[in-house]
């Protein structure tokens, strides 16, 4: 089988600078589409744009951020396809999962997500009510941080970005420590990709809940990203960039400490100012 899709490629590019142009050999992040099948019952669960890499881990993000598994034993198997009327360079962007026998579905739930781009995450707007009905606890985590250390956060981010460093196009996902040690970094080219990579990771290495854990992100924070650190259990939620009105609700309603425009010596707390020693 042909190797996997590298996670960047090379391109040229002209270059103008002071009226002058020139040439030269830069690096994209790659994307390319990433379809999830149900092998039983056969069924398409999403489509998604990504860039290739920790593929599985997307996947199992996904499916436990929308409730489909709740815990390892419910994921029997994930694999890349094998159907050999394929071209060979497809198979890796077909990814086949089979659950544990009796797993019961709500198959219907997850129509909005038939397809959804890298920069918008999943299609359709949910609501606050449907989480509850899902059962999501009130974060309950009381660690308090200081803000010397937030300050400190996106530096290491960005940092650790390493496929960022070569072409400057991608989103990434970390979850840190509350004394401010990277415990996990991925990279896609959508930001709920990078967030679905990142609870995957944890999910298959049974890390869940993330209760003692910040999760940054290195775009803004949305409802898609809020819903996805609810359902991980995550008690502190940072950005570079704003939050939108609904991710706001979703933290006040869930107990999450929401700050956004992490950057440099100053930041925004959206919603449970209370875990940040500041004073008052």
């Amino acid at each position: 089988m042909k190797d996997a899709p590298a996670s960047k490629i090379k391109s040229q590019v002209w270059v103008v600078e002071n009226s002058k142009i020139h040439s030269r050999t830069d690096y994209l992040a790659t994307e390319e589409p990433l379809e999830i099948r149900l092998i039983n019952p056969q069924q398409t669960l999403a489509i998604t744009m990504r860039t290739p890499g920790a593929d599985f881990e997307l996947a199992a993000g996904f499916l436990y951020g929308e409730g489909v598994i709740q815990k390892r034993e419910d994921l029997e198997k994930i694999s890349y396809c094998v159907d050999r009327d394929l071209d060979k360079e497809q198979r890796y962007n077909l990814i086949n999962v089979t659950l544990k026998d009796g797993l019961q579905l709500n198959l219907p739930s997850l129509e909005r997500h038939f397809f959804t781009t890298s920069a918008c995450g999943v299609c359709g707007k949910a609501s606050i009510e449907s989480l509850k009905i899902r059962g999501y606890p009130v974060i309950g985590n009381q660690q308090a941080i200081a803000p010397e250390i937030l300050y400190s956060l996106p530096d290491k981010l960005r940092s650790a970005q390493g496929i960022f460093t070569a072409t400057g196009g991608l989103h990434a996902a970390a979850a840190f420590d509350f004394q401010g040690r990277l415990l996990k970094l991925r990279e896609d080219v959508g930001r709920h990709n990078a967030l679905d990579k990142l609870i995957g990771s944890a999910f298959l290495a049974d890390e869940l809940p993330l209760n003692d854990c910040i999760v940054m992100v290195s775009g803004r924070s949305s409802f898609e990203i809020l819903q996805k650190c609810i359902v991980a259990g995550v008690s502190m939620v940072c950005a570079v960039s704003a939050p939108s009105s609904l991710a706001v609700s979703l933290a006040k309603e869930f107990g999450i400490t929401l700050i956004g425009f992490l950057r440099g010596q100053r930041f925004n707390i959206y919603s449970g100012y209370e875990r940040v020693t500041v004073e008052r």
